[in-house]
């Protein structure tokens, strides 16, 4: 049986109708770029995160971008940062001239609230937060923290749609919150797009003029802005998934569930919750082993798809060579890098694919 790693289209195939009639209702209204679709969903989601404020950008990493520019520290500043996350995390606030102070994971992936005090010097003004792999980090002891430091909080929920501890969802304990609807995202759409959720009117309107090159009035410009506007056709997609978001978190769930129940393998180690089932959305399934490489030559032959996020931690990036440093500086992280092995789990993946890698992988012997 062949698995693979991801599928897009059986997502789709969930909702086609929907999905037509909205392309067709859009292309009917003659208007493509910031109209009504793109205010809607704005509102929509706003609500469905119980946020004040939500504004539609092109990217997840625009979003990031905007809202440190929003925050407005100064050149030089630092922020804290996990040292395992996905280097955009990292390239949202550099390009705005920030220096990333990275902190080791727990063992939930997520950034290790016991080592950010460590991390904090003069120059530091904020943490970015990463829920990585849809499981939302430590925010009430980040957020301790924050406050008893007075340091800005961002947080990057580009993998968490919908992750929540105690009923409040990632995005809206800090001061901002950023989404990618990038396809492969629990709540994706059908080509790039992202959004900030903040309950601060000064930085919803801030991001507003900035995605638009500067301008609040038509032709008169503020500041030297971006070009960053979360398209119509991509709005009304998201409107339509938007809608269906919880019940295609609530399987994405159970099949993950079911990957933890079943898989009975000491060489193979498996993901853990920190929050209970709310807190983890399961954006992605990652494992840990020992011998990697022969573990994905042995999934290579059962035709099990894998992947690795991510083999190359941004600290040894040629990106960010420039900052100094060395193979050891950062352990775990590294350790992680060079066991981590995502499998198969997307929505629309069928019960016996999901027994067929959970046969395979208890047979593996390394």
């Amino acid at each position: 049986m062949k698995v693979e790693n991801n599928q897009l289209r059986p997502q789709y195939l969930m909702y086609k109708e929907e999905y037509l009639k909205k392309v067709e209702e859009v292309l009917d209204s003659g208007w493509y770029v910031l109209g009504n679709e793109v205010r809607c969903f704005e509102k929509e989601f706003a609500e469905y995160n119980e946020a004040k404020y939500c504004v539609g950008v092109a990217s997840g990493l625009d979003a990031l971008i905007l809202a440190f520019e929003a925050l407005h520290l100064n050149q030089g500043d630092e922020v804290i940062v996990p040292a395992n996350t996905y280097i955009a995390s990292i390239m949202g606030f550099t390009k705005n001239g920030l220096i990333p102070k990275f902190v080791e994971p727990d063992e939930f992936y997520n950034i290790d609230p016991s080592k950010i005090e460590d991390a904090i010097g003069e120059r530091t003004k904020a943490i970015c937060v990463v829920h990585l792999y849809g499981q939302i980090a430590n925010m009430p002891e980040i957020m301790r923290i924050a406050k008893k430091y007075k340091l800005k909080v961002i947080e990057d929920c580009a993998q968490s749609h919908g992750a929540s501890i105690n009923s409040k969802k990632c995005g809206t304990w800090g001061d901002v919150g950023c989404f990618s609807f990038y396809p492969t995202k629990n709540l994706g759409g059908f080509g790039d797009g992202g959004a900030i959720i903040t309950d601060n009117q000064d930085i919803d309107e801030e991001i507003r003029m900035m995605r638009n090159y500067g301008s609040k009035k038509t032709y008169y410009f503020e500041k030297v802005g971006h070009n960053s506007r979360l398209d119509e056709l991509q709005a009304g997609m998201l409107r339509v998934k938007l809608k269906h978001l919880d019940e295609l978190t609530s399987q994405r769930r159970k099949d993950a569930l079911r990957y933890i129940e079943k898989i009975r393998n000491p060489r193979i180690k498996l993901p853990k919750m920190q929050f209970g089932e709310a807190g983890h959305v399961f954006h992605l399934f990652v494992v840990q082993v020992e011998n990697r490489d022969s573990f994905m030559n042995y999934c290579t032959e059962k035709e099990i798809g894998l992947n690795i996020h991510y083999p190359q931690p941004p600290h040894l990036s040629e990106a960010y060579k420039y900052l100094g440093y060395d193979l050891g500086d950062f352990p775990i992280t590294e350790d992680i890098a060079n066991k981590v092995v995502t499998l198969p789990l997307y929505n629309g993946i069928a019960i016996e694919q999901i027994n067929y890698v959970v046969d395979m992988l208890n047979k593996y012997v390394g």
